[in-house]
């Protein structure tokens, strides 16, 4: 909640924060789509969010989906700053049959135009479509559908922040219907192989950006740290400086996973002689946020063949 209906950056400093219960009496018309059950969770900003929360928010989807069997599909509301990672972990982890959309807002609850209501309201219909099973974990804004996996923050301020770079949405929640283009090939939830129902943390595994005359001091102090796997943002098209390859080919002999990715939000990183000498993995298209969060996952389970888990997911 901000100052006023003007106030669309300081908002957070004030921290108020409405509840789920909060959020859903603003939207009277959700009566309109569906029956909400209101489920409180933690009302705190996204940049707070981890695993704990991340495991948390997985058993209360458990927990939904076997206390009411009728239930049509799942919407978590959700700070857009860390959204997108949040989904993408549900993604890969979620074991139920029901779709589960996360929504957001740019703009305040207490802001003149916000976009909250409307995008809450189509995350409902969404949710209820059965034609959302078996596509994973969604996100929802701007009345565009988009894929756990490929959408990304690409925007500060404006409203069509969230993007699929590389293929676009995977539909629309237009006013007279919710219409679908295309289904994503990964493997997604319900039918992956992580399950980290029993876990209690998750390797660490750290991002090191890359830039000019970088050298590989973060890499050192990430594998000091005790980092199981390093992701890095690298030079399109996943490229790195001389002194990070030669930190990283030291990290690999000492048991650390290195995979690489791109800085540039867009596109592949390929699979080189090199690299692959080193022992260097290649993330495909998936951003190093990303990309992060399926290492760990991978680490988690033993997985040893990382080049099959970054083509299949």
């Amino acid at each position: 909640m901000g100052k006023g209906p003007l106030d669309l950056i300081d908002y957070g400093s004030l921290g108020q924060v409405l509840d789920v219960k909060g959020v859903i009496a603003r939207v009277p018309e959700l009566a309109l789509v569906a029956d909400v059950i209101p489920v409180p969770f933690k009302a705190i900003p996204s940049t707070a969010l981890g695993w704990p929360e991340w495991k948390e928010l997985l058993l209360i989807c458990d927990r939904l989906s076997a206390e009411h069997p009728d239930l049509a599909g799942i919407v978590v509301t959700h700070g857009t700053a860390s959204l997108e990672e949040t989904a993408y972990f549900l993604s890969l982890t979620l074991k139920i049959p029901q779709p589960v959309v996360l929504v957001g807002a740019q703009r305040p609850a207490s802001a003149l135009a916000g976009d909250g209501p409307m995008n809450l309201l189509n995350g409902c219909r969404v949710a209820a479509d059965p034609r959302a099973r078996g596509l994973g974990a969604l996100v929802l804004l701007n009345d565009e559908i988009q894929a756990a996996r490929e959408v990304t923050k690409t925007s500060t301020l404006r409203m069509q922040t969230f993007r699929t770079p590389d293929f676009g949405v995977l539909g629309q929640a237009d006013a007279d219907a919710i219409v679908w283009y295309r289904k994503p090939l990964r493997r997604l939830a319900p039918d992956t192989e992580f399950d980290v129902r029993g876990m209690e943390a998750l390797p660490r595994v750290d991002v090191a950006y890359v830039y000019a005359g970088a050298d590989g001091a973060a890499i050192e102090a990430f594998v000091a740290a005790g980092a199981k796997g390093i992701v890095t943002a690298g030079f399109a098209p996943g490229y790195v400086t001389p002194a990070m390859s030669a930190a990283m080919a030291a990290a690999v002999k000492k048991g650390v996973a290195v995979v690489l990715s791109s800085r540039a939000g867009s596109g592949r990183v390929g699979r080189t002689t090199k690299n692959a000498a080193l022992g260097f993995v290649t993330a495909d298209n998936l951003n190093p946020q990303k990309a992060r969060i399926l290492l760990a996952l991978a680490l988690a389970h033993g997985v040893t063949d990382l080049e099959r888990v970054f083509a299949e997911y």
